[in-house]
């Protein structure tokens, strides 16, 4: 009998098949903890927005993407994705100012994210009087600007022919009638004054305990708290419960002209003079 050769004995150690487990063991526990880090960042230190609609022209345009603080109003179950109901009732609150932007959960479903601009806090009256904004019985001072300019593109259309201007080029922008207003506490802003409207009068709104009152500053093409809160409609008094974030910087924008099979063209629709506007 002879000795076998220590080489032909099997080697001690881990098996090629522990080895790949052990590395997919490591690979899931590096995706739960990214996935942890990107969800505490969104909920509770900033988180990004698109811009879908027109309603806060001159400010923000159809393909602005934009961060949004987190922390400025304290915590609640809408800073949360999907809204989870993990936070009771808002911790650290704080009621925004006059003239933030802010984007929140709009009344009635609580449920689609919009941003507005704060207008009138608990116990203010706010009233529109023939496109004029009326704050606690004084008007808002607002003087005239210079039209705006927006080129036409595939996410800009004008509200109306009658603002369309096309050049010797065969280019087309809209021109609208531009007004800076400015809050108690001098936060001032520009806003549009398109056409009369219904909203352009209204009754006083005095807002509740507990809620805020918003408004586009698009002001003829905006549903914010001069309408009902209802499905497809206006959002009324909007609960401080339901702030999201406040608006901090542009990060992006759009004209909508770009096609993902054309590279270069994510770079001629970018509105590069558009990016890092703070609010």
């Amino acid at each position: 009998m002879t000795d076998t050769p220590n080489e032909a004995l099997p080697k001690a150690g881990k098996s090629p098949n522990a080895g790949q487990s052990s590395e997919t063991r490591e690979f899931l526990i590096y995706l739960v903890k990214l996935a942890a880090f990107l969800i505490i960042l969104r909920s509770f230190i900033i988180a990004p927005f698109s811009i879908p609609s027109e309603s806060m022209l001159p400010r923000l345009l159809v393909g602005d993407y934009l961060l949004v603080s987190k922390w400025n109003y304290g915590y609640s179950r809408h800073s949360l994705p999907l809204s989870l109901p993990l936070i009771p009732d808002r911790i650290f609150a704080k009621l925004p100012e006059r003239g933030d932007v802010v984007v929140f959960k709009a009344p009635p479903s609580n449920q689609v994210d919009y941003i507005k601009r704060v207008i009138g806090l608990p116990g203010d009256r706010v009233q529109m009087r023939a496109g004029q904004l009326f704050l606690n019985g004084k008007a808002v001072p607002r003087i005239r600007k210079p039209d705006l300019v927006v080129a036409v593109s595939p996410n800009t259309h004008c509200f109306a022919p009658v603002f369309e201007i096309a050049s010797a080029d065969g280019s087309a922008s809209c021109h609208y009638p531009r007004y800076q207003e400015t809050l108690p506490g001098g936060r001032s802003y520009d806003v549009l004054d398109l056409t009369d409207s219904e909203a352009d009068t209204t009754d006083v709104y005095t807002v509740p305990a507990g809620h805020l009152f918003m408004m586009g500053d698009n002001r003829d093409n905006s549903l914010d708290s001069r309408f009902p809160a209802e499905l497809g409609g206006g959002i009324g008094f909007v609960p401080v419960a339901n702030l999201v974030g406040k608006a901090q910087i542009s990060v992006f924008s759009t004209d909508g002209s770009a096609h993902w099979l054309l590279p270069w063209t994510w770079f001629t629709a970018a509105r590069w003079n558009r990016i890092g506007e703070t609010f």
